[in-house]
């Protein structure tokens, strides 16, 4: 069965747009068909991460108004099979999307994909609920400081309590938590809350931890999902979200500060 996952966050910068990318790359490495839709009317930053920018003619709020079909705006990626982007526009505002229209969109990307993975613009106003409102999961991404993580609690209030899920009091939409930008050596030093503060903070299943890492820069500025950089700390962590997001285990890595040997510490290796 098809499922609607919206990648969120109460703040912007916390790595949410390559948290969508990271994980729709990887679903579909996993054979799982995924489209991934920017809802960030107006500022469009997903098809950068992918790398396809040049290729936009069509955009989400094209189909809404009927502009051109929806086969006509999606994007398939040229370096994973069953990956697409349904870009969103950069010359209109988020009034530009309609309850109606988006539904209508997601209903019929519904009968396409495995999944649809809503990257969802930052905070609580419109563009945000739209992209919530039909999710059966959510991804929620922090960064590890108390700003973040109290604006994330608000989100996931929301989640709670203004979805379609919750308005026809089915079962919730199912959430997890993503911490991003961790630094376990701030963490030591205080500067930084722990995986263990967070989550008895926010008291949600703990889905992954993306390192603080050069990777994801890279990455970006090369058109690409970071998880495709296999040999980067960020590339193996979100490669391990994916895993545990399909039900497989995996240990969490990048938690702790990385200790040189005796060796290590008299050659500087």
């Amino acid at each position: 069965m098809s499922k609607i996952v919206v990648v969120t966050s109460g703040k912007g910068g916390v790595g949410k747009t390559t948290t969508a990318a990271a994980i729709a790359a990887g679903l579909a490495r996993e054979g799982q068909r995924t489209v991934v839709v920017d809802f960030d009317v107006g500022l469009r930053n997903l098809d950068l991460v992918l790398g396809c920018e040049r290729r936009v003619v069509y955009d989400f709020v094209n189909v809404i108004q009927g502009d051109a079909r929806l086969h006509q705006a999606l994007i398939k990626d040229k370096r994973v099979d069953g990956l697409a982007i349904l870009p969103a526009s950069q010359t209109r505002d988020k009034d530009a999307l309609t309850d109606e229209g988006v539904a209508q969109i997601l209903d019929a990307l519904r009968e396409e994909f495995d999944y649809v993975i809503c990257d969802s613009p930052a905070g609580i106003e419109r563009g945000a609920h739209l992209a919530s409102y039909h999710a059966d999961e959510a991804i929620v991404v922090a960064n590890p400081e108390v700003s973040s993580v109290r604006d994330s609690d608000r989100v996931l209030g929301l989640l709670a309590s203004r979805t379609r899920r919750a308005e026809l009091n089915e079962e919730p939409v199912k959430e997890h938590l993503l911490l991003s930008r961790y630094d376990p050596v701030r963490v030591e030093k205080g500067e930084m809350l722990s995986v263990d503060d967070v989550q008895e903070i926010l008291a949600v299943d703990l889905l992954g931890v993306i390192p603080e890492s050069q990777a994801v820069l890279n990455a970006s500025n090369a058109g690409m999902p970071v998880i495709l950089d296999e040999d980067s700390d960020a590339g193996q962590a979100y490669a391990d979200v994916v895993t545990r997001f399909l039900g497989g285990e995996r240990p969490h890595r990048f938690l702790a500060v990385e200790r040189k040997g005796i060796f290590g510490r008299m050659f500087g290796g």
